[in-house]
């Protein structure tokens, strides 16, 4: 089974750098295309979890979404970020690796290779 898995959005340039990046080392990762199928809350915590990291940093802050909704509110819960980032996957910052039980944002791109060594 394949457990190394690729959040990605084909019209990010760091996200299609990850992907190059990968497939030049003869890895295929299971592409996810997040924006299509966006993660449900409970993927988005376990990737939270993988990545060690608040809900509040996996968000893409100049989106028109994260002002719309008013996301900048420092008093949101967790629980709150997180369902709009699934209900509006656009604010999932992107590329996301995830291999053997771990996870990382690909920004910039190398940071992929970080789980692989």
């Amino acid at each position: 089974m394949n457990d190394t898995r690729l959040y990605h959005n084909p019209r990010c340039s760091k996200s299609r750098g990850a992907l190059e990046l990968l497939r030049e080392r003869g890895i295929e990762p299971m592409v996810v295309t997040y924006l299509d199928t966006p993660p449900s809350p409970a993927e988005l915590r376990g990737l939270l979890q993988m990545l060690q990291l608040p809900a509040r940093a996996l968000l893409r802050t100049g989106e028109d979404e994260y002002a719309a909704l008013g996301l900048a509110d420092e008093s949101l819960p967790e629980s709150a970020l997180i369902e709009a980032m699934s209900a509006h996957p656009r604010l999932i910052e992107r590329p996301i690796l995830v291999h053997a039980g771990r996870a990382v944002i690909g920004r910039p791109p190398e940071r992929v290779l970080e789980l692989l060594g």
